[in-house]
């Protein structure tokens, strides 16, 4: 699974925005590595900045001194819907007659094909592929009819998907967040400003300090002065649908995501996990870096069960799914992790992670334990098994590709040569986040959505905008 993207917005009282929403983005990165960008005002005019290519290596020293103005938004970006080339790259930039709009998405919209045709049927040009671009394309027409506010409840109206906005329309910035909540947005105050953020994590870099979550379906107006916001809730539902992989595995250990801080909720999943499917063995490993919280905090329930570092992370190997083809992603895997053999020969081991997509890597690591000495390996997974898709802005393998979508707990234990395997249950994730059923998205381990998707079930009642019909597939 890839990341999804990361959003900042930030308006400071006197001082440029430039190098606070890099270092913004830089605590980011995690959630986007394909490009990178920022735009900014100074009060006349619109400046921007947008390369591929991490943080790093987007920006020099030059063109954060070229991108002026105290209000500013940027965008981390890793492709679930659009072409990976710089014309899907954020922010997006719109001039037009009522003025400058830079937009950044995280997300994924479903009806962005019937959106666009419409708009292109008006006269609108595209120049990428992505569904961004169809968000402001949409915001510009409303925008020249009438104020910020209204334009962006306009477009939230038409739009069906999931995303968290951060949007600068000339010296104003806002934050929206999607009427489910399925994407992560949080408001924070800086010592001279404001700043909204993907992950509170951001925040922290900056020394400023989290105020709290963006609500469903809310937006906030920062006060181009830096000095406060306001709050407008354009969109109240029922029931939210909170991405639990969020908690999971995508954001840092350190966020606080619907004031949940995402490492005690790892550790309570690791304890819910011995609580549902613990088993005695020697020694509970997690695989690094993502099972380390889960392995914590089963160890920490577990009964005379040792916590060690079974597997050492090579730090200057790339990521296993980023490989071309299974022959090399199987080598990546042996090049990424290697075993501490005196922590593993002779002993039984409970290895934890915290999901299993294709079943590779798995297959992979529980033959290095069991060359590495092994006397028996058991997996514990601190989620339940993906049997579908995402259409929600996290790029997932497809169903052929998922070792879950049509094998059983006891097949995938066999074709992943464990000798036992246990994953997690739904309730006891809902449990773990104090949260109901209802207000999660589960539609990646239920096959149930809670939007309106062609070919699939909705977990609720919901429909599309009438914008017009598309078919709708997962990202590649």
């Amino acid at each position: 699974m890839h990341e999804k993207c990361g959003v900042v917005g930030m308006s400071l009282t006197d001082r440029s925005a430039a190098n606070p929403l890099y270092y913004a983005l830089y605590a980011l990165q995690h959630r986007g590595q394909e490009s990178a960008g920022i735009v900014t005002h100074d009060g006349f005019q619109q400046y921007d900045h947008v390369e591929m290519g991490l943080v790093g290596d987007a920006f020099t020293e030059q063109a954060l001194e070229e991108l002026h103005g105290t209000v500013g938004i940027g965008h981390v970006r890793y492709p679930t819907s659009g072409s990976v080339d710089a014309c899907c790259a954020q922010p997006f930039s719109v001039s037009f007659k009522s003025g400058s709009l830079g937009l950044s998405h995280n997300g994924n919209l479903i009806n962005a094909d019937a959106v666009r045709d419409e708009l292109a049927a008006q006269g609108h040009a595209f120049t990428s592929d992505g569904d961004t671009e169809v968000i402001a394309h949409d915001l510009a027409r409303n925008l020249l009819d009438g104020g910020l506010i209204q334009a962006v409840r306009q477009t939230m109206g038409r739009i069906h998907g999931s995303y968290a906005l951060t949007i600068i329309h000339d010296d104003a910035v806002v934050g929206v967040r999607d009427p489910d909540g399925n994407r992560p947005l949080c408001l924070g105050k800086l010592e001279d400003g404001y700043v909204l953020t993907s992950e509170s994590a951001a925040i922290d870099t900056l020394d400023g300090e989290l105020i709290r979550d963006v609500r469903p379906g809310e937006l906030i107006r920062l006060d181009p002065d830096g000095t406060g916001y306001t709050s407008y809730q354009l969109d109240d539902r029922t029931h939210s649908a909170h991405c639990f992989f969020e908690h999971v595995y995508f954001a840092r250990p350190d966020s606080v995501i619907d004031d949940n801080l995402v490492y005690e909720v790892r550790r309570e999943l690791g304890r819910q996990l011995w609580e549902e499917s613990g088993i005695e063995s020697d020694v509970v490993m997690p695989v690094p870096d993502s099972g380390r919280a889960f392995a914590g905090g089963y160890a920490e329930v577990a009964d005379g069960v040792e916590f060690a570092e079974g597997l050492m992370k090579n730090r200057y190997v790339g990521r296993t799914f980023i490989m071309p083809t299974q022959d090399a992603r199987e080598r990546a895997v042996r090049l990424k992790l290697n075993p501490i053999k005196s922590t593993v020969e002779g002993k039984t081991v409970t290895l934890i992670d915290d999901s299993i997509v294709r079943g590779t890597t798995s297959t992979q690591l529980v033959e290095v334990l069991r060359e590495a000495g092994a006397e028996a390996v058991h997996m514990r997974i601190g989620a339940p098994p993906i049997v579908a898709p995402c259409y929600m802005g996290i790029d997932m393998a497809s169903r052929s590709e998922l070792i879950a979508a049509d094998r059983s707990v006891e097949e995938i234990c066999e074709e992943i040569g464990a000798d036992s395997l246990a994953y997690l249950s739904i309730d006891a994730v809902a449990r773990a986040l104090d949260t109901a059923r209802e207000d999660l998205c589960l539609g990646c381990v239920t096959g149930e959505y809670p939007y309106d998707i062609p070919g699939e079930t909705a977990d609720r009642d919901v429909k599309r905008p009438d914008v017009g019909e598309e078919p709708v597939s997962p990202a590649d």
